[in-house]
């Protein structure tokens, strides 16, 4: 091969590989933001990542932007390996007119798309665009439709996961809502669909991009986005340990690790965690941590709808996915966010064959007429809905408080768990003690020459009767009350038992969730 063909070929590539130049990229830098390719390289283990259509090029003669070069269409898009794992990835890159997206850019993240749901590998999209190339006008709105189309196909197949590392307005944020998992990275990166422009013109409303859509606006307001991250490198690294919890596709099982932490470890500290005082809050997290290997609990959606835990933890070195009430907020009361929250991630967890543990302390729904005129009654059913639907191994396990609708709602027996355990200090029962004391006894209160000493009798027959897990153990809706300590152990042992589960249910399109 003549010499020339080969210095041709590596010019071209060093080319390709400067993006929109070295101005553009100091600009790229000056901002706290890395570029695309720095971006893929640090995603990927080092010397993996196999280019694809690099020499790609728009194909627009409006406006003059035939004269436009666009090196690498504005997204670089390969596949890699993350920590030895098929991923397949794309880049937006801003030095190269603002990262838009036109026909054939849109054209090289579908390839990387369709390639991914052939081979069962998770797609990674980097977000750093300023929306569709106005210049290819219906071409590039086309673009969109077809990535969202393939999000849609992809969805339950592959885990899709985003990451906004930029600005992503209009159309361009529909592709991050269908896919499983949104990261962000605080104060450079906002999604809206109409900006702070067009806002303060149709409404009067004055807002900045931050405060629209920054990363805190959409991890703790709209609950759009699941992750906050300080910079690219940790957004990247964020990205990377959410992989290593998931599976590749829907057929394969969860990644298995070797597990450092004694199975059979016992920790007297959780006879005592819960405060005795029935209404005095803890910190769920504090008693997840003993529970999971090494202590380590990924959260998703940290910032929003606090009152319910959800995220990834590894139990004898699997993962299991742990939906858990937070009495630090609202005293672990179910509403519209967390249940909304839950049920997402309930049904990504089925769709990936990821176990789940259900840990209960729940007083109730979040009483009140904004949360019933808001829906409650359709949000809640959302995560009746998904429990219901998921045939992976279920385990629950009720620290303190199951009380009536919330007590099914999270996972109880007729809800479809494999196992129920039950600390002994907990009480599962249709309402708390006072409650019912107010509505089983009232003619006896009333009726009484002391009608407050009455009332305080008839609250503790009721806590000794019926505000114990014994009642639901007597009829096997709880399999066993265990000892905090040995907590676990159990766990550990039930998730075993279940990992050879096979469950189906009735043929269909598919359900019609309350959405």
């Amino acid at each position: 091969m003549a010499i020339n063909k080969l210095d041709d070929l590596r010019t071209r590539k060093k080319t390709i590989e400067l993006g929109g130049g070295v101005k553009r990229i100091e600009k790229q830098h000056q901002k706290g933001k890395l570029t695309a390719r720095e971006r893929i390289s640090l995603l990927f283990d080092e010397g993996t990542f196999v280019e694809l259509d690099a020499f790609v090029k728009h194909r627009c003669t409006n406006f003059g932007f035939e004269k436009t070069e666009t090196p690498s269409e504005g997204v670089v898009t390969g596949y890699g390996q993350v920590d030895g794992r098929l991923v397949y990835a794309y880049a937006q890159d801003f030095t190269v007119v603002g990262g838009s997206l036109g026909e054939m850019h849109a054209a090289k993240i579908v390839k990387v798309q369709d390639n991914a749901m052939k081979v069962g590998a998770p797609i990674v999209g980097m977000n750093d665009s300023g929306g569709a190339r106005i210049q290819e006008g219906i071409d590039a709105l086309s673009g969109y439709s077809k990535i969202f189309f393939r999000n849609t196909l992809a969805s339950g197949v592959v885990p899709q996961i985003t990451a906004i590392m930029g600005p992503c307005a209009g159309g361009a944020v529909y592709s991050p809502a269908i896919t499983d998992f949104v990261f962000m990275v605080d104060k450079t990166s906002q999604m809206f669909i109409t900006g702070p422009q067009v806002i303060k013109t149709v409404t009067g409303e004055e807002v900045s991009a931050e405060g629209l859509g920054g990363a805190m606006t959409h991890n703790s307001v709209s609950g759009v986005a699941h992750f906050m991250s300080a910079n690219d490198e940790a957004c990247i690294e964020d990205v990377r340990r959410l992989l290593s919890f998931i599976p590749s596709n829907n057929m394969e099982g969860v990644p298995v690790f070797d597990c450092e932490d004694d199975i059979n470890r016992m920790d007297p500290e959780l006879e005592t965690i819960i405060p005795d005082n029935a209404n005095k809050p803890y910190d769920m997290t504090d008693i997840i941590g003993r529970l999971v290997d090494n202590g380590d609990f990924y959260q998703v959606q940290e910032h929003y709808a606090k009152n319910i835990l959800v995220g990834f933890a590894r139990l004898n070195g699997s993962t299991v996915g742990i939906v858990a009430n937070q009495p630090k907020f609202v005293a672990g009361c179910l509403d519209i966010n967390a249940s909304t929250k839950a049920a997402r991630f309930i049904r990504f967890c089925d769709s990936f064959n990821i176990p789940l543990l259900t840990i209960v302390d729940v007083p109730g729904f979040l009483p009140g007429t904004a949360q019933e005129y808001g829906g409650i009654i359709r949000h809640g059913a959302k995560m009746l809905y998904a429990y219901s639907e998921a045939t992976v191994p279920k385990v629950t396990l009720v620290l303190r408080k199951a009380y009536g609708g919330a007590y099914i709602g999270m996972c109880s027996k007729d809800l479809g768990a494999d196992v129920v355990m039950a600390w002994p200090n907990s009480e599962i029962a249709v309402m708390g003690p006072q409650g019912a004391a107010n509505i089983v006894f009232k003619k006896d209160i009333e009726n009484a020459k002391d009608p407050a000493a009455m009332r305080q009798k008839k609250i503790d027959e009721y806590e000794a009767e019926f505000a114990t897990p014994y009642k639901a153990a007597e009829r096997g809706y709880v399999d066993d009350i265990i000892e905090p300590s040995a907590t676990r152990p159990r766990l550990v042992d039930a998730f075993n038992m279940l990992e050879s589960k096979r469950e189906s249910r009735p043929s269909k399109k598919h359900g019609n969730i309350p959405l």
